[in-house]
């Protein structure tokens, strides 16, 4: 668990410049219907694009990301140069993938691998942990340059 002081840091809403080591602390637990409360609250959540987040978990090769997006807003195309989990919380949320949409009401998990290109949409007021995991850079460079694999027969 993060240590007092960041825990009255995180409470007070002061930015997480602040809160050294504990966005990757060895042992972090949170309030999620806490932070999703204080989501609400961002002046970004009153924006147009009616979307705020704020990255709980933050390693050299991995992240995980409350998302809270009100109904019917988007999240444009958009890669991720590392494999990613979406868990909806609340809501529904639906990702739009190359020649499939799928539906993740709350309580569902979706993952996909590396660089699958996708948008976000949310059909209702929605909140979702979104967990990006990176390779080194050595495969992720190689991840975006790999030719696609066949689904056909091999040609004569």
């Amino acid at each position: 668990m993060a240590t007092s002081q960041a825990q009255a840091t995180r409470r007070s809403g002061v930015g997480h410049e602040s809160i050294e080591g504990t966005l990757s602390g060895p042992l972090l637990e949170f309030d999620l219907a806490g932070e999703l409360d204080q989501l609400h609250r961002d002046e970004s959540w009153l924006q147009p694009t009616g979307r705020s987040s704020k990255t709980l978990v933050k390693h050299p090769d991995l992240r995980i990301v409350l998302i809270a997006m009100k109904a019917n807003t988007r999240m444009h195309e958009h890669t991720a140069a590392g494999r990613i989990s979406v868990h909806s919380l609340k809501g529904h949320i639906r990702l739009h993938l190359p020649g499939r949409t799928v539906d993740l009401p709350a309580g569902r998990l979706l993952a996909l691998d590396q660089c699958v290109p996708h948008d976000v949409e949310a059909t209702e007021d929605s909140a979702f942990l979104l967990t990006l995991s990176w390779p080194p850079e050595k495969k992720i460079a190689a991840a975006k340059t790999r030719p696609k694999k066949s689904t056909g027969k091999k040609r004569k």
